[in-house]
């Protein structure tokens, strides 16, 4: 009957950790994609300009992959420190996750003040020789959102030290509209717009979260239920 429930535990886990190295491979690929495609798209740090999605996407990816590997090589070799080295990985980046979900809400205003004031010092790299990154980013943001500036247009005026804009700013895309009337270009400020964006969609980031949580948890349980599993058929042997 232990060997029984061994072997039942041992597939699902095996089946739930070959998913779960899947998804590590599509992120991973996605990453790579942006990479070789869009260059460090979405490079808005100054201070971090090595914080793209793209590298973000990779690491994650090749982190996800390499759990997962170790899950599925743990399930069918039946090898308790694979297991336990499974189940102790994720649980670190359960409570890493936890931590850092803790910390954003504890200290929002410090956040968004730290953000705005980076992405200001980001905005003097726009059009620079090594950005086209970050001038990518800032051009759709801007075109898309349809905003200008970090907390304001005026922003931009500390960049150029005259009055203009970039030309993803204008109401009508034009070869240098920047340099037009402000009344020509889009007035609302780019952080508050796309924050704002972020808590109309509050709901699917919540339940993007609730998910990810829940799948971690699937996999520790399963990681434990299965080592347990195997010591008591390693008792049963003995």
């Amino acid at each position: 009957m232990a060997r029984a429930c061994l072997q039942a535990v041992k597939y699902l886990m095996f089946a739930f950790n070959l998913l779960f190295w899947l998804g590590g491979c599509g992120v991973l690929g996605v990453g790579i994609w942006l990479a070789a495609t869009q260059g460090s798209f979405a490079t808005l740090s100054s201070s971090f300009p090595s914080l793209s999605a793209a590298n973000l996407l990779i690491i994650t990816g090749a982190f996800v992959m390499a759990i997962g590997f170790v899950g599925c090589l743990g399930a069918i070799k039946e090898n308790k420190c694979l297991l336990l080295a499974f189940f102790l990985l994720l649980l670190l980046v359960f409570l890493l996750e936890a931590t850092i979900a803790i910390l954003f809400f504890a200290y929002t205003d410090k956040i968004d003040r730290y953000a705005q004031q980076d992405l200001k010092k980001g905005l003097h790299l726009y059009g620079t020789q090594g950005n086209v990154g970050l001038t990518n980013a800032w051009s759709i943001i801007q075109t898309d959102f349809r905003c200008c500036g970090v907390s304001n247009y005026t922003d931009w005026f500390e960049v150029y030290n005259a009055t203009r804009v970039p030309d993803s700013c204008c109401l009508e895309f034009s070869e240098s509209c920047g340099l037009h009337a402000p009344g020509t270009w889009w007035k609302a400020p780019c952080y508050e717009t796309v924050k704002v964006w972020l808590q109309e969609n509050l709901l699917a980031v919540g339940i993007f979260g609730l998910c990810t949580a829940l799948v971690q948890i699937l996999g520790l349980t399963f990681a434990m239920t299965m080592y347990c599993q195997v010591v008591k058929a390693d008792t049963y042997c003995a």
